[in-house]
């Protein structure tokens, strides 16, 4: 039987006596980081009944799943991933690459020119283990979002992002500043202490 490394043992303790963990079982969510988003949309009410919002980096599907019950049956949502999603009622999905061309003129056509309201995206790369190059994939696929809301969301629209603090950092907020009026920064309850993980907010699209 392969034997657990020190990390991947103090992972699955941390994993197992995870409060949110326990919440996102009990409430039927897919991942704990749906209490991110809750806890984000409890302070920024940025989720209302109605809207039409896209989901980038969907998979497993928890972002999702808040979103499609804060919008309700007047809403829409969509949702991407290059990872299978199991089906959510309220929400369309497709699965692929926003980086293709193909790919995102599929999703397009299902927003049917709609601006968007909202853009959330809680993506990060497959990790290497090297901070360097992982943290190169993760402010390119935040750039790639960025270019997304831009492209997609109506004026005064909203656009949430998960980002991981160091290099690349200052400029893609300077790169957020010059799209929306107000940039702020978010770090959840939810979101672990030791990650570096911290969500960006661009309020209303210019």
């Amino acid at each position: 039987m392969a034997v657990r490394s020190k990390s991947s043992k103090a992972w699955l303790n941390e994993h197992v006596n995870d409060h949110y963990v326990h919440m996102a079982q009990k409430y039927g969510y897919r991942a704990r980081a749906a209490y991110k988003l809750l806890e984000i949309n409890e302070k920024d009410k940025l989720i209302k009944p109605g809207m039409i919002l896209a989901d980038l980096g969907s998979a497993p599907g928890s972002w999702s799943q808040v979103a499609a019950k804060l919008v309700g049956k007047n809403g829409q949502v969509f949702a991407l991933d290059i990872l299978l999603m199991d089906e959510i009622d309220g929400v369309s999905f497709i699965q692929g690459d926003f980086r293709e061309d193909g790919v995102l003129a599929q999703f397009e056509s299902l927003l049917d020119n709609r601006p968007l309201d909202l853009v959330i995206c809680d993506m990060a790369p497959n990790m290497s283990g090297n901070a360097v190059t992982d943290q190169a994939k993760s402010f390119y696929l935040c750039g790639l979002a960025l270019d997304f809301a831009v492209n997609h969301l109506k004026k005064g629209g909203n656009f949430l992002v998960k980002v991981f603090q160091g290099t690349g950092y200052q400029e893609y907020l300077a790169a957020m500043r010059e799209i929306f009026d107000v940039v702020q920064t978010r770090k959840p309850e939810a979101s672990r202490n030791r990650s570096s993980e911290i969500y960006l907010l661009g309020r209303n699209k210019r």
